[in-house]
């Protein structure tokens, strides 16, 4: 009997391969069962953030009743006190001490952030994702860190709003956050990194677009995480400038640990040029905003 390529190649891999390419079938079948479907949240969602998000979606909500929701919840709270006594957010200095003051001073979107940022303390206290908390805390100092530098991005450039911007830095890398918590059903194709990371990259965009529609979110913060990579996406608009932030952002990050590659990365890159960033600009607004960056990834939990 003749063998078939596609047996041969089968028989050709290791048990570890043949577990991790059924892994990956098995892992990809349920996403796409999920995104269509739109059955995508993370995991250990807790209902005051549900609560939360659905009150902030609302066309006529009061601040009355958001303090109401976040009040129930202290740690919450807590965290919504933080941001607004942060340096960037509350560049007067002076303390506040109410929740009622905070959620007016911050406004809904950094509320918002201020939500993610709960949230993701619970998801990486959760004893069922223990095995993945290094790769958890790496995830969310990376979107804190770029959360941060879209905020004094924004401020720099003008067009739109800080707090949106860094609403969108901070829930840029939720669909890689969801496929991360899936990860642990599936250790096979875990344990291969580069199965796992072509998986990533193939559906992270539309996993966080269908989460971040679920959470009601503004359709600017959808579609600038969905297509900020995307260099065909349209360059006018609110939407189309917050998508060039968070470009940027994400490639000054990595400069922050090592301004050599500022230049080479920043220079030929559209959304900076759009945005009418240099590489010696870009230099001088990290260097200016240090303590500022600080104090933001301090407050969102970092």
């Amino acid at each position: 009997m003749a063998v078939t390529d596609n047996q041969a190649s089968a028989e050709s891999k290791t048990p570890t391969q043949r577990d991790a390419s059924t892994a990956a079938f098995e892992f990809v079948r349920d996403l796409s069962a999920e995104l269509s479907a739109s059955k995508i949240e993370l995991p250990s969602y807790p209902e005051v953030a549900s609560q939360v998000q659905k009150v902030l979606s609302e066309e006529n909500c009061s601040s009355e009743r958001v303090v109401r929701v976040m009040g129930a919840e202290p740690v919450l709270a807590t965290r919504v006190l933080t941001m607004a006594n942060s340096a960037a957010l509350n560049p007067g200095g002076k303390q506040i001490m109410e929740l009622r003051t905070a959620v007016t001073r911050l406004g809904f979107d950094a509320l918002r952030a201020a939500t993610v940022s709960f949230v993701m303390a619970q998801l990486r206290s959760a004893g069922q994702y223990k095995s993945l908390q290094r790769y958890l805390d790496a995830l969310w100092q990376q979107s804190v860190l770029v959360a941060s530098l879209c905020f004094v991005v924004s401020r720099r450039v003008g067009k739109i709003n800080s707090d949106t911007a860094m609403l969108a830095g901070l829930v840029h890398g939720v669909g890689k956050l969801y496929i991360l918590t899936r990860s642990v059903r599936h250790p096979a194709l875990f344990a291969d990194q580069e199965m796992y990371q072509h998986i990533v990259n193939d559906w992270h965009g539309s996993i966080a677009k269908v989460l971040l529609e679920n959470w009601g979110m503004a359709e600017d913060i959808v579609n600038a995480v969905h297509s900020h990579t995307d260099d065909s996406r349209q360059t006018r608009g609110p939407g189309a400038v917050l998508a060039d932030v968070l470009e940027v952002a994400l490639t000054l990050a990595p400069c922050k640990q090592l301004p050599e590659l500022l230049g080479p990365r920043i220079g030929p890159l559209k959304a900076a040029a759009r945005l009418e960033l240099t590489p010696e600009s870009c230099e001088a607004l990290m260097a200016e905003s240090a303590e500022e960056l600080a104090a933001l990834r301090s407050a969102l939990g970092q």
